[in-house]
């Protein structure tokens, strides 16, 4: 548990540095974004990282790692939303930013680990391509969440959005990107960032 908690902080201090440096160069832009525009971009990047290990390669170069860091930061994006809710202009400053990614990725962490004692750290035996699919199944189910009810107040999809990131954090923590096995049965991410880097600097 002790080294999966270093992994942890490594892992998240690589998409937190990604994370501020998207905010030096365009700000908090993704402020103004609703959450099903958020759940739309973590569909495509786990959709993505599903038909590359589907198919068995890939013809963009963007890495499956950069999907993984790109599906923790939009997650946390959307926590952020649900509790700050969605704004017409930036509202939040770098460090202000950054104060409210360390707030939310603490809180999966602790989730993470109390999971991790529950579970054992089963999602170490489980297959990456059995985490991809549980990441879809969370973002469909969010998604579908998100139609039906207001999204700022649903405690239920606050929840999958956390888990979601955790799982994206746990494969990434895997040590062998090509290992057989991961991830709990709740635990799954993984996906696309396509060319949408113009619009969705984020990725």
């Amino acid at each position: 548990m002790a080294n999966t908690a270093t992994q942890y902080a490594h892992e998240i201090a690589l998409c937190r540095s990604l994370f501020g440096n998207k905010l030096k160069d365009y700000g908090a832009a993704w402020r103004i974004l609703r959450l099903p525009s958020l759940t739309d971009q973590l569909f495509i990047k786990a959709n993505r990282l599903r038909t590359i290990q589907d198919a068995g390669q890939q013809k963009v170069a963007d890495s499956q790692e950069g999907e993984f860091i790109g599906i923790v930061n939009y997650s946390i994006m959307a926590l952020i939303q649900m509790d700050r809710g969605v704004v017409s202009e930036p509202d939040l400053n770098l460090q202000d930013a950054l104060d409210a990614y360390d707030q939310q990725a603490a809180r999966i962490q602790a989730l993470m680990e109390a999971k991790n004692h529950d579970y054992g750290e089963a999602w170490r035996d489980m297959r990456i391509t059995s985490l991809t699919d549980l990441i879809l199944q969370k973002v469909e189910g969010a998604a579908r969440q998100a139609d039906r009810r207001q999204l700022g107040q649903h405690a239920g999809l606050r929840g999958s959005r956390r888990q979601l990131h955790g799982h994206g954090e746990l494969r990434h923590i895997c040590p062998d990107p090509n290992a057989q096995f991961l991830n709990n049965p709740e635990q799954s991410l993984q996906l696309e960032v396509l060319t949408l880097n113009n619009q969705f600097p984020w990725t």
